[in-house]
């Protein structure tokens, strides 16, 4: 697990946040132009949410919104940076709104400090092996983007090389500085190839230069293995939180369906709890991640869980028979044929965590309009601080 940073780590519980872990006088030599953190220097979540989550927790007989906090320097421990610019002069950071003007970012405050000299190393290390940086325009040039994992437990980085070529052949002298110089420092290194000309970041295919297979975290008691090419969230302190706060709502020996379970963040660590676990995703690195999870329990353990892969509004029998009905969805929200299921054939409990909040406030209208489901408990995580977003866990609970 991440070791915290020299600044204190605090939590709020109270309806209005406060955030011990604000540092005094807290400055960012790269704003503007970075637009990294929209509300730098702001405690707490924004106004705006802050107002809509309460005004939904009124509609629903329900108190103000308890506001989870955490620390707010070196929180970040996964980073993906673009890199631009001139041969022997490149960038690493993040574009400017609207462009593809990268603002180099050396000293990121909000960044784990292992990201951060991850970035310099890989920039030293394509201007000695003269390697030339993406150009959008042209669609020429070699390197496109960075990605650095923190493995809070070994302080070690998984980084990941995202290039314009086929092959990581063009790369091999960088590659191998980059391992070279980051040492005992360096969990992995992989080379990820992306030759489209459009802005996704990642390409579909990885190659292991060195390293293990996975960043490996523990919550509740479980490892759960990040594969490069798996989502995972940046903050881990709250992340566990968020976990811990979903866990302590399992019964003892609840049947559990856990839809958008990546790589088995939540879905493991509630395992001791639950007599049974159905486990959904579609994503295939996330799927190989918690496969590479799942081989490290034991045997009772293992039964215990079934993996049902797919989308999550294909997958909605899942859900059949469950007490708990656990999801985490993308930004855009639950699935629609998942929402119509749980609506009309709702669970004992169904514990939304939700990282988007205009769909979740459109999805708690539709969970609750036939009048078998009812909002029952809101909680919001400061998960990213100094930008618009909220995590938020409501718990529903069956009429």
């Amino acid at each position: 697990m991440r070791s915290r940073s020299s600044l204190p780590y605090s939590e709020t519980r109270q309806a209005k946040p406060r955030n011990r872990g604000q540092p005094d006088g807290l400055s960012c030599p790269h704003r503007p132009p970075c637009p990294g953190c929209p509300r730098f220097g702001e405690r707490g979540i924004a106004t705006a949410a802050h107002g809509a989550l309460d005004e939904l927790a009124r509609v629903h007989g329900l108190p103000e919104i308890a506001v989870i906090s955490g620390q707010t320097a070196g929180f970040r421990l996964r980073a993906r940076l673009a890199i631009r610019g001139r041969l022997g002069s490149p960038k690493v950071g993040l574009f400017e709104l609207g462009t593809h003007r990268v603002v180099h970012i050396p000293n990121c405050i909000v960044q784990h400090p292992l990201i951060n000299r991850v970035a310099a190393i890989v920039r030293r290390a394509l201007v000695d092996a003269r390697v030339t940086s993406y150009s959008d325009t042209a669609h020429l040039g070699l390197a496109r983007y960075l990605q650095v994992v923190v493995e809070r437990s070994s302080q070690t980085a998984q980084v990941v090389i995202v290039a314009n070529t086929a092959t990581p052949a063009p790369l091999a002298a960088c590659l191998d500085l980059i391992r070279e110089r980051l040492g005992s420092e360096l969990h992995s290194l992989w080379f990820n190839a992306n030759r489209e000309r459009s802005n996704t970041i990642l390409g579909p295919d990885f190659h292991n230069w060195c390293g293990p297979a996975g960043v490996v975290e523990a919550f509740g008691g479980a490892a759960v293995h990040y594969p490069p090419g798996a989502f995972g969230q940046n903050n881990l302190d709250i992340a566990q939180d968020i976990i811990e706060h979903v866990r302590a709502q399992i019964p003892e020996g609840a049947r559990v369906t856990d839809f958008y379970a990546g790589v088995g963040a939540i879905g493991l660590s509630v395992l001791a709890r639950a007599c049974e676990i159905r486990m959904n995703e579609v994503s295939p690195h996330s799927l190989h991640g918690l496969e590479l999870g799942l081989a490290q329990l034991d045997s009772a353990n293992r039964a215990k869980i079934s993996v049902v892969p797919g989308p999550a509004g294909a997958a909605r029998l899942a859900a059949c028979g469950a007490q708990v009905v656990i999801a985490d969805p993308p930004r855009k929200g639950l699935d629609a044929e998942l929402i119509e299921y749980l609506s009309e054939q709702p669970p004992e409990r169904f514990l939304y965590v939700s990282c988007g909040l205009e769909s979740f406030l459109n999805d708690a209208a539709q969970l609750t309009s036939r009048g078998k489901l009812r909002l029952g408990a809101l909680t919001a995580f400061n998960l990213l601080p100094f930008t618009e977003h909220v995590e938020t866990v409501a718990r529903f609970e069956r009429v």
